[in-house]
């Protein structure tokens, strides 16, 4: 068999990227993140910079500031640790709130908002070593570190050429005060960084679109997985097959036996059968029982003859009645009047053949409209939709 994977020329359908998103597979783009936290923590460290310097210098003081008390006191140093610790904290958790929402906004930026536990759940195939040295040699890895490659390159090059433009001013805070050169430092090394974000912004604003087209590109799919979901969302075909057979054997089961219960059958004499019954007080009007063609008209006919249900030649209206009478519905009220001619007939025959009355003539023309008999050119599309065959 053929390698499916290269037959992988079709767009992933909504289904499977809404499986892939439900398994944690979005695109996601490393530069766009370090780019994101770079540039917002050297920003905050400009912005904020004075500010945190002066407090950690008061830090600074407030922490080497001891008497002879404090040194016999034990107790006291640990107190006063604990006491640094939160004062610290009060400037390291503020910045690291600030990072983690700026990772966070960089990843909605690119793949949207997505909620799933699933990546979190144990897979004791990735203990399997064999797909991972596949993915050393995969196409996707073999990108990743080209453009590693070429980044770590940009990068080194931008920073060493802006060493050696500003060696001489480094070198010259080795003779200014710690403070001063501190505060020179930053404000030389603020150029050096604005030049690194440029070309990881560049960077990023490549690997963005990048990384959605390769995570579109691995979740293409052949002619034959979209065949598969076709067939798990609609159903396989053979057993729906399957179903429908089994649907129509129970209603014909049902048909056959509701004959016995019919008023008349109606018949073209060798393709159609309808049985009607009808209940006077208890229906507002005549209900098909039972209909078929063919095999199943005969043996309609038969069962009918067995329960001494009278069968009526009438071919016009037995065409009509299979065309556009639905089973355990009511016959079409265009109908009426010639199924009541029929049940007219059938009751004077019985009261005939009973002694009552005399036995009736022939069965009158009925009065069915010729729109209505699927034999004649002029005749309305059927609505029924149901047909049974044998």
């Amino acid at each position: 068999m053929a390698d499916q994977s290269q037959d992988r020329n079709l767009p992933a359908t909504p289904k499977k990227l809404d499986k892939a998103r439900s398994e944690g597979q979005t695109p996601r783009s490393r530069d766009l993140g370090h780019f994101a936290a770079i540039a917002v923590g050297a920003t905050a460290l400009y912005m904020l910079g004075p500010m945190f310097s002066g407090w950690m210098k008061q830090l600074l003081v407030q922490g080497l500031r001891f008497n002879l008390d404090n040194v016999q006191n034990t107790a006291y140093m640990g107190d006063r640790l604990a006491q640094m610790t939160a004062w610290l904290m009060w400037g390291v958790i503020p910045f690291g709130v600030l990072m983690a929402a700026t990772g966070v906004a960089s990843s909605l930026a690119i793949s949207g908002w997505n909620w799933t536990l699933t990546p979190l759940m144990p897979n004791f195939s990735k203990l399997n070593p064999l797909p991972g040295v596949m993915k050393l040699i995969s196409k996707d890895s073999l990108i990743e570190a080209l453009k590693g490659c070429g980044l770590a390159l940009v990068l080194g090059t931008i920073g060493a050429f802006y060493l050696k433009s500003h060696i001489d001013e480094f070198a010259a805070l080795l003779a200014v005060p710690l403070p001063a050169a501190i505060e020179q430092g930053a404000s030389t090394m603020v150029s050096g960084v604005l030049m690194l974000l440029l070309a990881l912004g560049a960077v990023a604003l490549v690997d963005a679109p990048l990384q959605k087209y390769l995570h579109a590109q691995r979740l293409k799919m052949s002619h034959t997985d979209v065949k598969q979901e076709h067939k798990e969302q609609e159903g396989n075909p053979e057993i729906k097959g399957k179903i429908k057979a089994r649907m129509r054997e129970m209603v014909k089961r049902r048909m056959i036996a509701a004959i016995p219960t019919a008023d008349l059958v109606v018949m073209n004499p060798t393709h159609y059968a309808v049985a009607l019954k009808y209940e006077e007080g208890g229906m507002s009007a005549p209900r098909v029982v039972a209909k078929g063609a063919d095999l199943l008209a005969m043996k309609i006919r038969d069962i009918a003859k067995e329960s001494k249900v009278p069968v009526l030649q009438a071919p016009v209206l037995a065409r009509a009645l299979y065309a556009h009478a639905e089973l355990d519905r009511e016959i079409p009220a265009a109908l009426f009047g010639a199924v009541a001619q029929v049940l007219a007939y059938v009751y004077q025959l019985r009261a005939a053949m009973s002694g009552r009355v005399a036995m009736p003539g022939n069965l009158p023309d009925l009065n069915v409209p010729a729109e209505l008999d699927p034999h004649n050119p002029a005749a309305k599309k059927p609505t029924a939709n149901t047909e049974f065959t044998e």
